[in-house]
């Protein structure tokens, strides 16, 4: 026992406690900071002028949705640009970057900023979800139609597949297996449909769950359907970005009596490196309005089963 007792446990604990406090404050004050030096500067002459841009006055989580919204609308920016817009530091403006890119929503590269996806990199799914809606509103549509009541369903990490989910309840009572986040929110509670959530290592960049465990499930499941997409098909084969998504969309395929691929006309113009699935494998491949004519004959000359998905007149709800 020390010459102080208990007490002197308690004073610790009361010490550690208004640290964090002070800590806390501290950030805060910190934050205030920042945001009244981005609002503020000095001309010439001494005199402070206050800015009247809003983006100089905004909070730190403010400013990254901000900066979110600002990138996925452009696509790419320089983050001199984008330091500049938000009236930051570029010390400021990394620090903001490298918190969004923890989380998936953007990559930096070489003085960039951006939400694009290349060879090796997938886009996330915000700015995913913002490409083709209405071709990608139209192919949901045109699947939804190969759905009946009673089925068992695998949904992959596509944001087509997003626009699916949205209409499967119309068709309950339905399982629907997915390693989607998203259309686990999506679905959750909803009447009459059962969800199974694959499980797994949990990647931000794309809200989804992959892995070895992910793998093992999808093999203990045998569904009646697969509606899947791909970011890229390459000599009518559809490839991926990542190895381990890859995988996840082979076991998927094995794991389903009937295979559906849908694909809006942009993923025949881009690339990637991991191949999983040939076109001529999947029973039925669905793709929008705006597909060029060139695609369609020669997969229909290979005897690949196309839907081409019209557009959904506005107001209109699938039935």
């Amino acid at each position: 026992m020390t010459a102080w007792g208990r007490p002197r446990g308690r004073l610790q604990l009361v010490g550690y406690e208004l640290v964090s406090r002070c800590g806390q404050a501290m950030d805060r004050g910190e934050d205030e900071r920042i945001m009244d030096r981005s609002s503020r500067h000095r001309t010439q002459d001494g005199r402070t002028i206050v800015s009247e841009n809003p983006l100089h006055r905004l909070r730190p989580a403010e400013r990254h949705d901000a900066i979110t919204e600002r990138v996925l609308t452009a696509g790419s920016m320089r983050i001199e640009e984008l330091a500049e817009a938000f009236g930051v530091s570029a010390m400021t403006m990394h620090r903001d970057l490298d918190m969004l890119e923890s989380r998936g929503v953007l990559r930096k590269s070489r003085g960039m900023v951006t939400a694009l996806a290349s060879s090796l990199v997938e886009s996330g799914p915000e700015y995913r979800a913002r490409e083709h809606r209405a071709a990608k509103a139209a192919i949901a549509s045109a699947a939804f139609a190969l759905v009946e009541p009673g089925q068992a369903i695998i949904l992959d990490d596509s944001t087509t597949g997003l626009h699916l989910a949205k209409l499967l309840p119309q068709r309950q009572p339905l399982t629907v297996i997915t390693n989607f986040e998203r259309v686990i929110t999506q679905l959750v509670g909803r009447p009459g449909i059962a969800l199974i959530s694959l499980g797994g290592q949990h990647y931000q960049w794309c809200d989804a769950y992959m892995g070895s465990l992910t793998l093992e499930n999808l093999r203990m499941l045998r569904a009646d359907i697969l509606f899947m997409s791909t970011p890229a098909v390459i000599d009518d084969i559809c490839f991926h970005q990542h190895h381990d998504a890859a995988l996840i969309k082979k076991a998927m395929f094995e794991s389903a009596g009937q295979r559906v691929l849908m694909l809006d006309h942009s993923k025949f113009e881009k690339r990637a490196l991991h191949a999983h699935t040939s076109l001529t494998d999947f029973d039925t491949v669905i793709v929008d309005y705006e597909t060029p004519p060139e695609h369609l004959e020669r997969l229909q000359s290979k005897g690949v089963s196309v839907i081409i998905a019209e557009p959904r007149p506005p107001g209109r709800s699938t039935a």
